[in-house]
């Protein structure tokens, strides 16, 4: 897999991942924190695509745990 697919794979994941956060139904709080560290994810793309992913990967499988989609 080249870097323009690992980017798109990546783009993919994390348009999926802010989609989440944004519908789920917790605190202000919650919600913030949670989207802080997405955004850190989205920032260290743009320096380390196999870091990020890597990244992403772990925080969607504890968001899928702590906050199961229904």
């Amino acid at each position: 897999m080249d870097d323009e697919e690992r980017l798109q794979q990546l783009s993919d994941k994390l348009r999926e991942a802010h989609s989440r956060v944004t519908s789920l139904t917790i605190s202000a709080e919650e919600k913030s924190s949670i989207t802080r560290r997405l955004l850190a994810i989205s920032d260290a793309s743009k320096r380390d695509l196999t870091r990020a992913a890597q990244r992403l990967d772990a925080f969607l499988a504890e968001l899928e745990v702590q906050h199961p989609r229904d």
